[in-house]
């Protein structure tokens, strides 16, 4: 009679709440939890990622032909005439920023544009035509006619970039020679 007895509990012992999975399934299982919560990690961290890369160059060599708010081409013929000395005006230029086009008094462009976004915190920069400067509206840094830097908290004067009439268009190009207003090398670069 004893016997029976000890078979009952040996086979209470064994049954399905005491499965212990082998080390293969085991290892199995941790690559399924690792690629499932992986893949959703990566992609956030690829976005954080090519978040922080700074945009390529555009605009290259040959230069990026101006446009004015609508995405029209900017005819300098027309550009003049309706923007005259001491006034001036934004156009879409190079890497998409917007740049100043100069009128001189008699009635050409001048061969630089001045690049409106503000060295301090990055705003577009106004041109004050009353005292024939810039003025950022957000900390008060200010820029001469030239768009060099007068009163911080501004650190650098504002980018340049070459304007040349082809075929009748305005195109801009990148300014890589030493800065006329400081005789510095751009930092623009």
């Amino acid at each position: 009679a004893a016997v029976p007895a000890r078979a009952s509990l040996s086979m209470g012992a064994v049954g399905a709440d005491d499965f212990v999975p082998d080390m293969q399934r085991r290892t199995i299982m941790n690559l399924v939890l690792l690629g499932g919560a992986g893949v959703p990690v990566l992609w956030l961290a690829g976005g954080y990622i090519y978040f922080l890369v700074p945009p390529g160059g555009g605009g290259g060599g040959a230069g990026v032909t101006a446009r004015d708010a609508l995405g029209a081409d900017v005819m300098a013929a027309k550009w003049i005439a309706a923007n005259p000395y001491p006034g001036r005006a934004l156009v879409e230029g190079l890497k998409g920023d917007a740049h100043y086009l100069i009128v001189k008094e008699d009635k050409t462009l001048y061969d630089f544009a001045i690049n409106a976004v503000c060295t301090h915190l990055g705003c577009v920069v106004p041109f004050n035509r009353a005292q024939l400067k810039y003025i950022c509206p957000c900390h008060g840094s200010q820029y001469d006619f030239n768009g060099k830097v007068i009163r911080g908290p501004a650190p650098l004067s504002l980018a340049l970039a070459h304007v040349n009439d082809v075929d009748g268009k305005v195109v801009l190009s990148p300014w890589t020679e030493t800065d006329f207003r400081t005789d510095l090398a751009p930092w623009w670069k």
